[in-house]
């Protein structure tokens, strides 16, 4: 009866992994199938085009950028701090409970809702209404801060006690013994949390609507409304227009394979880091 149930178990488990990768090999054979079309040398050229005019995605590519890469600058720091406190200070308190409980909540709020926090208390409050960049990278530093709390608590948790004891008995202070032992023993995991929040926080466009706001032309100017390819999707795949619908689907595309490419890279690191453990 063992035996029958635990084959039962394998074929249902079996056949959920099954539905599970048709559906997501239907979807990125759609994406494949719809967004080739539109990959051209313009689509990294040219800014957002009018309608039925020829155009690219310049300006929505280089704002994702510049508020991806200030939001893992604002979130990273703050998060390897605290991911570090709770680690090696917050384990025996009930401080630390508490905060791994509201990282959690963070963790898993929905994004609309981070951005709809940033958008009262940043944009309203502190910028007058005004959207912009710096509001945008704030919104997503939210999103990037609990992942890597999370990572870099888990990463150093898992460096052997011996370490510690080792060099705390040669009278290493507390303080060195997690910049120049724990951190380097943990550094491939550190990074692997650091590039899955920027997998992540690539695709959002909920919070960037109440923050960025969006720009349909160039712009370096942070302090000011700027485009993002998420923002730019939901504009176009909404449209009446064939070029923008085009240039929605090679945005998602080209999006889609950067996630991908990170993705790897990230777990490429936690197997090189296992292989050189074992």
């Amino acid at each position: 009866m063992r035996d029958v149930k635990n084959a039962v178990a394998i074929l249902f488990a079996c056949a959920t992994a099954v539905f599970g990768l048709f559906f997501l090999g239907w979807i990125l054979w759609t994406l494949l199938q719809k967004g080739i079309a539109g990959i051209d040398l313009a689509l990294f050229t040219m800014d957002q085009p009018a309608p039925m005019e020829v155009g690219g995605l310049r300006n929505a590519f280089i704002g994702s950028i510049l508020m991806c890469g200030m939001g893992i600058l604002l979130g990273t720091p703050m998060g390897i701090a605290a991911g570090t406190w709770l680690a090696e200070y917050g384990n025996h308190r009930k401080l630390g409970t508490v905060v791994r409980f509201v990282n959690d909540i963070l963790l898993s709020a929905p994004s609309i809702v981070l951005g709809l926090f940033v958008y009262a208390i940043f944009v309203m409050q502190f910028s007058q209404g005004q959207f912009s960049a710096i509001a945008g990278a704030v919104a997503l530093g939210f999103i990037v801060l609990p992942v890597v709390v999370r990572t870099t608590d888990e990463m150093l948790r898992l460096v052997p006690a011996q370490m510690r004891e080792a060099a705390l008995s040669l009278g290493v202070p507390q303080w060195k013994v997690i910049v120049q032992v724990l951190y380097r023993s943990a550094l491939p995991g550190i990074v692997t949390g650091v590039l899955l929040a920027l997998a992540r926080i690539c695709g959002e466009t909920a919070p960037l609507l109440f923050t960025a706001f969006g720009n349909n032309f160039f712009s370096l100017d942070i302090t000011q409304p700027m485009a993002g390819v998420p923002l730019v999707m939901n504009q176009y795949a909404a449209s009446p227009f064939d070029n923008w619908i085009e240039i929605a689907w090679a945005g998602a595309l080209v999006l889609t394979l950067f996630v991908l490419a990170v993705s790897l890279v990230a777990r490429a690191i936690l197997l090189r880091n296992k292989i050189t453990h074992d």
